[in-house]
């Protein structure tokens, strides 16, 4: 069994809806300093206005099933934290399954590389279930989600 962070939850949304919020509208539930990924070779960067720095990401993977991003620049900034805090994320992946349910679509999630040995786990796993388990599930139930909005 692994060890790295990972969450499961049920949307009422579609896939194709689920796919969208996971690849062009992470805006709407992550960080409204958020890129996109329209292609697999995009990279984009998900910004915190600078107070806790940002996390660059390449898409790796981006089909119906499967949207998979590998961390290529960190810069994760908490003050009084050991300085390794801040590229903990180099070189991890995120990820996503998506399957069809009766009700909606069921999102499948797993960081790997996030786990309870690095210095930002506890601070990643409350952001984590704040943006995935919070935010996204309300934007793919209800069309608001939570994204961090800045200054």
């Amino acid at each position: 069994m692994s060890n790295n962070y990972a969450r499961s939850i049920e949307v009422s949304a579609s896939p194709a809806d689920a796919y969208t919020a996971l690849t062009t509208g992470i805006a709407q539930w992550w960080t409204s300093e958020a890129g996109r990924f329209d292609k697999v070779g995009d990279i984009a960067r998900f910004g915190f206005s600078g107070k806790n720095g940002y996390w660059t990401f390449k898409a790796t993977t981006l089909t119906p099933e499967r949207i998979e991003w590998d961390c290529v620049e960190a810069l994760h900034i908490h003050e009084g934290k050991p300085k390794e805090i801040e590229t903990e994320w180099l070189g991890t992946r995120v990820a996503w399954s998506l399957s069809k349910t009766e009700g909606g679509t069921r999102l499948d999630f797993e960081h790997h590389g996030l786990t309870p040995q690095l210095l930002c786990y506890d601070i990643c796993e409350a952001g984590w279930d704040m943006f995935l388990v919070d935010s996204l599930k309300a934007y793919l139930d209800t069309g608001t989600g939570k994204p961090f909005q800045g200054d």
